[in-house]
This record gives structure tokens, sequence and C-alpha cells, in this order.
């Protein structure tokens, strides 16, 4: 861009003019820009906690620096492996039996053509979205009660004897990836529904003149048209291999399910608050994170490349 007498503007003056130009947008935007300078960059500040051997007393500069100390001590530690594995097992499986589900009931709702009825199912299904942690998890527990729960009543109404579920460590991965199915499944489709309302109606109706069915619509119109979305939803969920809903684990953890349930969360929670070692557990966090955006790169990567679609 050039100003009067053909001499190129400078990125400040660039960045003047259109913020008198277009100030009104700028003024727009402003209360997420301090938003995000406040709680995302301001924050950053306290990553050096993870390389110090901080004490509240000393403050973050007065800390001794210790280097990789704190990881080191992780990656040595006898329940590094148990809590990578359990962590990544949750994740991995709860994607995968998570992930289709908003697709399906997406695909499926768009065939409702009876707008009350399709509305009323919306609402249905989004409803347990915004349940907290906290009363789902009583729920499951008043459920799968082994001496009122609903479950142990059907087994003993066919001779079975009752079953504690909530201590059963197997049984811990397949409660919580079924609760969370049906918690967030029906509010995740709001994305996929709103991708498919974006398509030309005369792509059905040159498929109905094609004598189309159904299913032929689905698999040639439908899925086609979710295929950018739920890649760049698929890419987003894979950067969370290694977080997890800490307080659903929390508030689900028993003497018994420990052995699966002992994921990174929990022992965060447990280590850094419970026994102040800050520093310590600002290293595990660091390392989650840093892994959860290799995490990105390397699946957005792996698509763009495969199917050219990607986030960047």
């Amino acid at each position: 861009m050039t100003g009067t007498g053909g001499r190129k503007r400078s990125l400040p003056e660039r960045f003047a003019r259109s913020l008198q130009n277009h100030w009104q947008l700028y003024l727009l935007v402003l209360p997420a820009i301090i938003y995000f300078f406040i709680f995302n960059y301001l924050p950053l500040y306290g990553i050096q906690i993870a390389f110090k051997d901080y004490k509240a007393v000393k403050g973050i500069a007065g800390s001794p620096w210790v280097g990789l100390k704190h990881f080191q001590q992780f990656f040595k530690a006898y329940y590094f492996n148990r809590l990578i594995t359990n962590t990544l097992l949750l994740n991995i499986l709860n994607l995968l039996f998570s992930f289709p589900v908003p697709i399906l009931l997406a695909v499926m709702l768009n065939q409702v053509r009876h707008q009350r009825l399709k509305r009323t199912i919306q609402t249905t299904i989004y409803v347990p979205y915004f349940i907290s942690t906290i009363v789902l998890a009583g729920m499951l527990y008043i459920f799968l009660s082994p001496s009122s729960g609903i479950f142990n009543f059907a087994r003993q109404a066919i001779g079975l004897q009752p079953i504690d579920y909530m201590s059963q460590a197997s049984a811990f991965r397949p409660i919580y990836i079924i609760s969370n199915i049906w918690q967030t499944a029906g509010y995740s489709t709001i994305l996929y529904i709103a991708t498919l309302t974006g398509i030309d109606p005369s792509l059905y109706e040159a498929a109905d003149i094609d004598g189309a069915s159904i299913f032929q619509k689905i698999r040639s119109i439908d899925l086609p048209t979710l295929v950018p979305t739920a890649m760049m939803v698929f890419i987003l969920d894979c950067g969370k291999l290694l977080s997890s809903n800490t307080n659903k684990v929390l508030v689900m953890q028993t003497s018994g399910n420990i052995p699966t349930s002992d994921i990174l969360g929990v022992y965060v929670y447990t280590v850094g608050l419970g026994q102040g070692q800050f520093s310590y557990t600002s290293a595990i966090g660091l390392f989650v994170n840093v892994i959860n955006f290799v995490m990105i790169l390397l699946v957005n990567t792996i698509s763009k490349k495969s199917a050219d679609i990607g986030l960047f």
C-alpha cells in the first residue's frame, strides 16, 4: 500500500489508517482481546515455575532455578507409566466411541421433516449437557447402586447377583464413556446440524429426480458435506488426548476403581493442591500441554496431506 507521492506506508501507518477508518470494528473486538490477554497471555509468565523450586514466600522471581529437575522426577517416577496409560486409554476410547455419535444424530435429525417434532427432539437431547458434573455423578451412584440401583434391580429380577459397578476397576471406563456420550452428544450436534442446514436444497431435488433413496442422499450429499467440519473437530479432539474431565473422574473415583481412574489430571490435583508441590505439578501440566499441541500439529499435517483438510 502506498501513500501520497507513491511512498510505501509502514506497518504502523497502515494500522493507524485502518484504526481511523474502522474504529467501530476494533472497539467491538477489544473486549475479546483484553480477555485473552489477561487470562491466556499474562499467565504465561508463570510457566517458569516448572523450572524453579517455587516457594510462595520468595515469589516466582526469587525462587531458585532447578532446570529440568521436576520433569526428570516425573519421568522416572514408578507411577508414570500407569498415569500415561490410564489417561491415553480413557481419552482414546472416549474419542473412538463418542466422536461418531453427534454426526449420526445430526444426519438422522436432518431427515426429520416435521419441524415441531425436530425441535422437540433437539431440545430433549440438548438438556443433559446442562447437568452439572456433580449431579451427573450423583445420578450414576444412584442408578448403579448395588442395593437400590435400577440396573441391579434388573439383574436380580433375572436371578443374577447385584454388582457394585462404581467399585469395579473394569467398569470405570465404560461408565465414563457412556455417561459422556449421553451428556454431550446431543449438544455436539449443533455444529453438524448448522453445516447440514447450509446444503443447497437443489442437490436434494436433483437426487429425488434421479430416484435416490434416503441412504443414497445421506451417503452422497450429507456425509461429504460433514467431512470438513468433522475433521476439524477430530483434530481439536486429538489435542486433548492427555487432558480429561478431571472433575468428573474425581467424583467418580472410588478405592476400587483407582487402578483405571488414576489419571494425570487427578494426580496433578492431588499432588499440586493437596501436597503443595506447585513446581512439580506445573512441570506435569507443561508436559501435557506440549504433547497435546504436538498431537494437533501431527494430526493436522496428516489430515492436510491425506484429505487436504486442516485447521491451518
